[in-house]
């Protein structure tokens, strides 16, 4: 599903982003990617996203290497992936329906499976009575399904959330993990960075540990 070969970021000052990095992730895994503020956390989710190139080394998605990859070609990588970010990244003159339907209408969905998919989505995050309201009427853990809704619309076989829980308080954050916990049992593959310690440590899934840009642990059913 996912590999890293040998990768190493430098960015300009002699900053080592990412250090001869050498992750196996295999589909349906669901992987937590800890560190402290400049680990490498944030380098490894934009390699991801291809909007970083790796600097050395080879990254390979879907049996797709992505480093030569041309720019037209990077949508339809992205069509694989659902993201999820700490700061929801919402469009704010979008009903909660329509930042949903917005993801479907960009790659060129039917307006009849639009009107299909996007109530199923909304219920199975439990904002199906929320689907005519703007985002800033909502709560932060309902922004954030919002987010998890519009980043699954489109059943992605990868899901990356980028700290989905930082802005949250702990039972929302529950609520959040229970529904990326729900689409990873669904089969889609979960890649969470994280700095919450008691997700984590509760959670016992895989923990890819960063530290000055290395990987210093891979651990199956580990903890923070």
């Amino acid at each position: 599903m996912i590999k890293f070969n040998n990768v190493t970021k430098y960015y300009s000052g002699g900053i080592v982003a990412l250090d001869n990095i050498n992750i196996h992730i295999e589909k349906g895994e669901f992987v937590f990617i800890v560190g402290q503020s400049g680990a490498g956390k944030s380098t490894f989710v934009k390699m991801l996203l291809k909007e970083e190139p790796p600097t050395k080394g080879e990254i390979i998605i879907d049996d797709m290497k992505i480093n030569d990859l041309h720019r037209r070609r990077v949508p339809h990588l992205r069509r694989k992936m659902g993201v999820v970010f700490q700061d929801f990244r919402l469009l704010p003159k979008k009903t909660v329906y329509e930042n949903v339907a917005y993801s479907m209408e960009i790659i060129g969905a039917k307006p009849k499976e639009v009107r299909k998919r996007v109530p199923l989505i909304l219920s199975m995050v439990g904002l199906s009575n929320r689907a005519n309201v703007y985002p800033d009427q909502l709560s932060g853990g309902e922004q954030q399904r919002v987010s998890m809704a519009r980043a699954m619309i489109n059943n992605p076989t990868l899901l990356i959330a980028d700290e989905p829980t930082g802005n949250l308080d702990p039972e929302t954050s529950w609520e959040i993990m229970r529904l990326l916990k729900q689409f990873n049992r669904n089969g889609t593959t979960v890649v969470m960075a994280t700095h919450d310690q008691n997700i984590v440590d509760a959670m016992k899934m895989r923990v890819i540990q960063l530290e000055n840009g290395k990987i210093i642990r891979d651990q199956v059913k580990g903890g923070y």
